[in-house]
């Protein structure tokens, strides 16, 4: 009939190889059409001469196909029929699946049909273990992995805080303005005050003496390549002749006491160190009330100390000392920087770092055994005094004095003030400009004079050989006239 022939043994319409079920002896191999469409019955045919063969049932159509244990005929066969309304029962041959009716299936691949064994209760194998596969975790394993996962949470959270921290990220405050021109102000120019004060501060030294009561420490300044060092007499006064000086670096060198002026209140020390660096002398002569200053030393044992202010005046006559003590006086410069103990001897320097005067005293509102502080007045000799009395120190060891040879009693009391002469030397200065006893001196280089101070500091201002212009009045007779002030003989 053209059809496949399946006398292998073998059937392709489970889609596998499965043996078909034997056939009688004596039977032919039944022969199967050619495929049909989905759904239609394609089963063995019945054996020659029409009748079913033993173990096959007749099917509608002239088909046979395999019948249970008790079909007609008497003969078994090795599958049960389809149950009864044409579905398989619970053990159905696996011959009456749909295969037959998978519409994508190839008539012409092999086909199979896998029946799975039955396996007798208490006879099924022993599970075996993969080697290979992943075992469950243990505590350890359970705990090291939050563990980690923190660690390394923790360094990508700071190294992320780092960058935006560094690079101002997204989110962060913008502190100030826009980056500007540093004003003229800020940028330090030699000329400014902090240029100023890093200029000087190298030649600026504390002072320290020792003496019975114990140690005496004020401030001084380089005057020299060679180590001299000028200081304030009250500074170095009572000292047993030890002393030491302490650099703007922190370093010491021990000191010797060269000479002092008690009335002048300067005292020259020397220390021997090498590479030292002398301050820059200005002229106080041509100071002006308002020009800028600092006052530089150590306060209070405050080494490298700079404070700021102005020249407040000129010519505050002063006369100071302790008592029983030497009286000092001088035509001082007086400036509101702030100067406590231990400025004393320290350098005032003007706008350019130049040396104007020498701190040496303060005003203070306390009483007596009291301690005094700064409140805004403090006084300074005048460099060109100081310089002065610093080279007769060096030259001979000891100070002139300057003199005009008269002595004044007190203020007159009259109108347009004046200091009475009291008493004139034969063959002195103010002898040989003329002046009396009686004659009341009113004004020195311009300078009014109202108390008996005025006269003997501000002359103690100028150099011994310098000339002055006396205005004096004799009666009621206002005269002029030049002194050539001299040298104390002492």
């Amino acid at each position: 009939m053209g059809g496949t022939d399946v006398t292998d043994g073998w059937d392709w319409r489970r889609g596998g190889e499965t043996p078909a079920p034997a056939r009688p002896p004596g039977v032919g191999a039944p022969s199967v059409g050619p495929p049909t469409m989905p759904g239609a019955d394609h089963t063995p045919l019945a054996p020659p001469g029409g009748g079913p063969a033993p173990g096959w049932q007749a099917s509608p159509g002239g088909m046979a196909s395999p019948v249970g244990p008790a079909s007609p005929g008497g003969m078994a066969s090795s599958w049960p029929g389809p149950a009864a309304g044409g579905s398989n029962s619970a053990d159905a041959s696996p011959w009456w699946s749909d295969a037959l009716a998978d519409p994508w299936r190839d008539p012409s691949a092999p086909t199979a049909v896998v029946v799975p064994g039955v396996v007798a209760p208490g006879t099924e194998p022993e599970p075996v273990t993969d080697p290979d596969a992943p075992g469950r975790p243990t505590l350890r394993h359970l705990l090291l992995i939050p563990v980690i996962t923190a660690l390394l949470a923790g360094t990508l959270g700071g190294a992320l805080g780092y960058a935006f921290a560094v690079r101002g990220g997204a989110g962060a405050a913008v502190l100030g303005a826009a980056p500007a021109e540093v004003p003229a102000l800020a940028q330090r120019k030699p000329e400014s005050l902090a240029g100023v004060a890093e200029r000087v501060l190298p030649s600026v030294v504390t002072v320290r003496v020792s003496s019975l009561g114990g140690t005496s420490e004020g401030s001084g300044f380089i005057a020299t390549a060679d180590g001299h060092v000028i200081t304030n007499d009250h500074v170095v006064a009572g000292g047993t002749g030890k002393a030491s000086v302490v650099f703007n670096d922190g370093s010491t060198a021990p000191a010797t006491i060269v000479g002092q002026d008690a009335e002048s209140d300067i005292a020259v020390i020397k220390v021997s160190r090498p590479g030292l660096r002398p301050v820059e002398f200005g002229d106080s002569d041509t100071l002006a009330v308002g020009d800028p200053v600092l006052a530089i030393g150590s306060p209070l044992s405050l080494a490298n100390t700079v404070t700021a202010g102005i020249v407040s005046a000129l010519d505050r006559t002063m006369q100071a000392g302790e008592p029983g003590g030497p009286v000092r006086y001088y035509a001082a410069i007086q400036t509101d920087a702030a100067v406590n103990h231990g400025n004393s001897g320290g350098p005032l320097v003007d706008g350019a770092g130049r040396v104007v005067g020498v701190n040496s005293t303060i005003k203070s509102l306390v009483t007596e055994g009291q301690e005094a502080g700064n409140i805004g007045l403090a006084f300074a000799i005048p460099i060109n005094q100081a310089k002065r009395v610093t080279q007769d120190i060096i030259g001979t060891g000891k100070a002139r004095r300057t003199v005009i040879g008269a002595r004044a009693d007190g203020p007159t009391g009259v109108v347009g003030g004046g200091l009475r002469l009291a008493e004139v030397e034969p063959s002195g200065p103010a002898d040989g400009a003329g002046l009396k006893v009686g004659d009341v001196i009113l004004k020195i280089n311009g300078r009014p004079m109202t108390e008996p101070t005025d006269l003997t500091a501000l002359v103690r201002k100028y150099a011994p050989g310098s000339v002055v212009t006396v205005e004096y009045r004799r009666g009621t007779t206002r005269q002029n006239t030049s002194v050539t002030l001299a040298a104390d003989a002492k």
